[in-house]
């Protein structure tokens, strides 16, 4: 994609939507962690019925621990893959305490040292937790990312780096919010809805497509 192409896309996508933010619940850079952690495979909406309770009577790495592993897995069970989303939150909890005097490390390597957490997942705490221009690619970003040609990638990770090195400096900050929410509400992964897309203009598939009302799957 053009420098002019990729400066009309995030212009675009900042004048709808000024202040992006993740629509996951949190009140701290621990319960935001947390929140991340247990979203992998499942939706915003589900890990937020969840937490509403769990952050009440555990807002903390201490109280985490103190709640206690089964006491976790009952309350976030309609998660998908709750049993090993619990215990690795439950270990990552004790590092925290041992490690980092409960606080919730700011740097990627310590964050991925901890269970559970990849890189994905320490990039957005680093963003939206520390305000660091990282960009956390998930299913969403990989597929507006790969779709549009704004930074083709095979990985999660060459993604990443391509799109540090296209997104102006100005936009880093918000870039993947507005990725994450287009490919949600915009670009999704079935019958994505491209005759209404702000940016079908400077996208490669809907150019490939011939203007063509969706893409294939």
């Amino acid at each position: 994609m053009k420098p002019e192409d990729v400066e009309f896309l995030f212009a675009t996508l900042q004048r709808a939507n000024p202040h992006p933010a993740s629509e996951l619940l949190f009140s701290s850079a621990f319960e935001l962690l947390a929140a991340v952690l247990l979203s992998a495979q499942a939706t915003d909406a589900s890990v937020n019925r969840a937490t509403r309770q769990l952050f009440a009577r555990a807002p903390t790495p201490r109280a985490m621990l103190a709640f206690g592993e089964e006491a976790l897995c009952e309350q976030i069970r309609t998660i998908g893959l709750y049993r090993t989303k619990a215990k690795h939150l439950i270990e990552a909890c004790r590092m925290l305490v041992e490690r980092h005097g409960g606080e919730v490390p700011r740097t990627r390597e310590a964050l991925q040292a901890l269970p559970g957490v990849g890189r994905k997942t320490a990039n957005v705490v680093l963003n939206v937790a520390f305000g660091e221009p990282t960009m956390a690619v998930d299913t969403h970003v990989f597929r507006v990312a790969n779709r549009t040609g704004l930074a083709p990638g095979s990985s999660a990770e060459a993604v990443e780096h391509g799109l540090l090195a296209v997104v102006p400096q100005r936009y880093r900050t918000e870039a993947h919010h507005w990725l994450i929410l287009h490919g949600r509400y915009v670009c999704t992964a079935r019958a994505p809805k491209c005759r209404v897309c702000a940016i079908n203009s400077v996208c490669a598939a809907y150019a490939a497509s011939g203007g063509a009302p969706t893409l294939p799957t």
